[in-house]
C-alpha cells in the first residue's frame, strides 16, 4: 500500500466487519423463543452422509425465520446429504447459521430446481463456524455442456445470497461446487472473510465468488483455488473491496465480461488490495464484448500491492473480448473503461505478455495509470514486454519494458 491510501482501506475494512456485527446484535425485539428446536440433529437429520437432511434444515429455518430477535441454526459435528434449500425470507428474526458439521450436496441433479442453497430476501444473516459446504462436484461436471455452448443448462450453484442486506459468511470452507462456489446477486452489505473455497484447477466453471448488481461488498482474508475465475465482478456491481485474498489455480480476479446483455448497469468503484495470484491463467481482468449490447461504464478502479507469480497474462484490459466467435467483431464497443490505477504490482509472468490494454478502436480506455509495476517473464528465449492499443494514460516507476502508455 502507498502512503495515504492504508488509513483509508482500514476504514473500509472495519466498516465491513461491522457487518458482522450487525446480525450478533440485533435491534429487533426481546428474542422470542422458536417454535422447535434449531438444532438439526435434535430435529433428527442423521450426520451419517447419506441420509437426507434436507427437511430438517427447512424446518429449523422455518422456526428460526418465525421467531424475532437473533436466532442460531446450528449444523452440529457430521456429514448431512441435503437436496435443494430454499432459505427464503422476510423474517422477524436475525439468523445465524452455525456450521461445525459438513454439508453435502446431492448428486441427484433432479433435487435442484436452481441452486443448492439460495438464501432470498432476508437481513442480517450469517453463516460462520469451520465446517464444510461440499457440491460434490465431481459427481456431475460430467453434465457440464458450458464450455461447448453459451446456451448451455446451468448447474446449481453452491451457496447464493440473492436479494439480501447486511450478510457474514465467515470461517468455513466451500469445496467442488457443481457450478459457482458462490453467487451474490442484488445484494448490499456483504462480507466474505477467512473463508476457503477449493477445486481443481480443471474442474469447469467453479468461479469462486461472483457479484453482481450489489453493493459494499467486502471480500477479505480468503484463500480461493477453482477451474474459473476466483472472483468475477458483473455489471451493476459498486464499492467492491478485495483484502489479503490469495488466488491460484484459477482464472484470475476478473471484471466482466460486460455488454453481453441489454440494460447492464455501471461498475464503480472498485478496490483490490494486497492480494497474491499463484499460477493463475489470468491476473487482474477487465473484459468486454466487443459488440456489446448496454451502454455502460467500468470507471474508478484501484489495483494496488499485488504479488504476481507465474501468472499467464498478469494484467489485462480486453474492450475486445468474444469467446468461441458468438459476436460479431465490428468493434463498435458501447462499454467504456475510464480511471483505473494499477500500483505496487510485482512479480512474474508466464507468458511474455506481461501487459496487455487492447481497448476499443471507437472507444479507447481513458485514464490508465501504471505506478511501480515490474512484472518479468519467467521464461527463456524470449523478452518481457506490454501491448496497448487505443489507450491514454500515464506511467511512473514502471518497467521500461511495460512502460506503454
Amino acid at each position: 500500500m502507498v502512503n495515504g491510501s492504508t488509513e483509508a482501506l482500514a476504514a473500509v475494512v472495519a466498516a465491513a466487519l461491522m457487518v458482522g456485527v450487525a446480525v450478533a446484535t440485533t435491534a429487533s425485539s426481546t428474542p422470542s423463543k422458536p417454535e422447535g428446536s434449531l438444532d438439526i440433529a435434535q430435529l433428527g437429520a442423521r450426520g451419517d452422509g447419506k441420509t437426507d437432511s434436507t427437511k430438517f434444515i427447512m424446518q429449523a429455518w422455518k422456526y428460526a425465520c418465525a421467531a424475532t430477535g437473533t436466532q442460531k441454526i446450528v449444523i452440529p459435528p457430521g456429514n448431512y446429504l441435503t437436496g435443494a434449500l430454499a432459505l427464503s425470507g422476510p423474517c422477524t428474526s436475525d439468523i445465524i447459521i452455525r456450521l461445525d458439521g459438513n454439508l453435502l450436496g446431492t448428486g441427484d441433479l433432479s433435487a435442484y430446481k436452481t441452486n443448492w442453497i439460495e438464501v432470498m430476501r432476508v437481513n442480517n444473516f450469517a453463516i460462520n463456524g469451520h465446517g464444510t459446504i461440499d457440491g460434490q462436484g465431481p459427481l456431475v461436471w460430467k453434465n457440464n455442456e458450458c464450455h461447448k455452448s453459451y446456451n448451455c443448462k446451468i448447474l446449481p450453484n453452491s451457496l447464493v445470497l440473492d436479494y439480501v442486506t447486511n450478510a457474514t459468511i465467515r470461517g468455513v470452507t466451500l469445496l467442488n461446487s457443481k457450478f459457482f462456489h458462490m453467487n451474490i446477486f442484488q445484494s448490499k452489505n456483504v462480507l466474505v472473510d477467512k473463508v476457503t473455497i477449493t477445486a481443481p484447477g480443471n474442474s469447469p466453471n467453479t468461479d469462486g465468488i461472483h457479484i453482481g448488481d450489489s453493493t459494499n461488498v467486502t471480500i477479505a482474508a480468503t484463500s480461493i483455488a477453482t477451474g474459473d475465475d476466483c472472483i468475477s465482478i458483473g455489471p451493476g456491481s459498486k464499492t467492491i473491496r478485495i483484502h489479503g485474498v490469495r488466488c491460484g489455480p484459477g482464472h484470475g480476479i476478473s471484471v466482466g465480461s460486460l455488454g453481453r446483455y441489454k440494460d447492464e448497469k455501471d461498475v464503480e468503484d472498485v478496490a483490490v488490495t494486497d492480494c497474491s495470484l499463484h499460477g493463475t491463467t489470468n491476473g487482474l481482468r477487465i473484459k468486454s464484448y466487443e459488440d456489446s449490447k448496454s451502454q455502460l461504464k467500468a470507471t474508478k478502479f484501484v489495483y494496488d500491492g499485488i504479488t504476481m507469480d507465474n501468472v499467464s497474462y498478469p494484467i489485462i484490459i480486453d474492450q475486445k473480448y468474444c469467446p468461441n466467435n458468438i459476436c460479431s467483431k465490428s468493434g463498435n464497443s458501447k462499454v467504456t473503461v475510464t480511471d483505473i490505477v494499477f500500483k505496487n504490482i510485482v512479480g512474474t509472468s508466464a507468458t511474455p505478455e506481461a501487459v496487455t490494454l487492447n481497448c476499443a478502436n471507437n472507444l479507447p480506455c481513458e485514464g490508465i495509470q501504471m505506478h511501480n509495476v515490474n512484472v518479468k517473464y519467467n521464461g527463456v528465449h524470449n523478452t518481457t514486454m506490454a501491448v496497448c492499443r487505443n489507450v491514454h494514460g500515464k506511467t511512473s516507476g514502471v518497467a521500461k519494458e511495460l512502460a506503454c502508455l
